[in-house]
């Protein structure tokens, strides 16, 4: 049997669809980090480091689990005063995967002096760039085709595991030693596999789990 009634038609304005998501969008805090969207406002703590984070097109807002966790690592580092002991003429911090910039932000945030961001998609790096200008940070974002130069004091990578294996070398070559690594993106099964990849360089430290994803982290040898 059909069930007939009127059709309720109203349009509805353009800036209503566009805009009303934003209400929803949470201010987060992970430690001493808190991310919070451009217009939501926050009265910060002295010890607060607070990122604001424009969630565009680029990956990374601290609502999924690995930007969380890879927040914790940079969090409980930093939370050390670690983060500042780099020299201000060093290379600073990589961030490969960098999308909204939001780890490389937070750890410039906590201390760190500078930074590098680096991501395949250009539309990420544009985003990224301006979330820099927001947050009047020292950090340089460009794409991956372009070449890096030396080693790095901190290296940070939220992608995946496969390609978080076959980067081993790679990344171990960017870190200098007695620099740090600080790996997301990995699944609680296929923590043992990465860390296998990356032990032949680093000494390699006990995951942070949350949600079925691991974190990992080491220091350079």
């Amino acid at each position: 049997m059909l069930f007939r009634s009127p059709l309720l038609v109203r349009p509805i304005p353009a800036e209503e669809w566009a805009t009303s998501w934003r209400a929803e969008f949470p201010i987060l805090r992970v430690g001493r980090i808190v991310v919070r969207p451009p217009w939501r406002e926050h009265l910060a703590e002295p010890e607060d480091a607070v990122v604001t984070i424009d969630p565009g097109q680029a990956f990374g807002t601290g609502l999924h689990p690995t930007t969380r966790l890879a927040l914790i690592g940079i969090e409980r580092w930093g939370a050390a005063g670690r983060l500042g002991e780099f020299p201000l003429d060093g290379p600073g911090v990589l961030d490969v995967g960098t999308g909204s910039g939001i780890l490389l932000l937070a750890a410039i945030a906590l201390g760190a002096s500078h930074g590098t961001g680096v991501d395949i998609d250009p539309v990420a790096v544009v985003a990224a760039r301006q979330n820099a200008l927001q947050n009047r940070a020292a950090a340089e974002f460009i794409e991956a085709n372009q070449k890096l130069a030396g080693e790095f004091d901190v290296v940070i990578a939220n992608i995946l595991a496969n390609p978080l294996k076959l980067l081993a070398p790679v990344l171990a070559r960017a870190t200098r030693a007695g620099g740090r690594i600080v790996l997301s993106g990995v699944l609680d099964h296929q923590a043992g596999e990465v860390t296998d990849c990356y032990a032949a360089w680093f000494d390699m430290e006990v995951p942070i789990h949350e949600d079925g994803w691991a974190l990992l982290s080491g220091r350079r040898r």
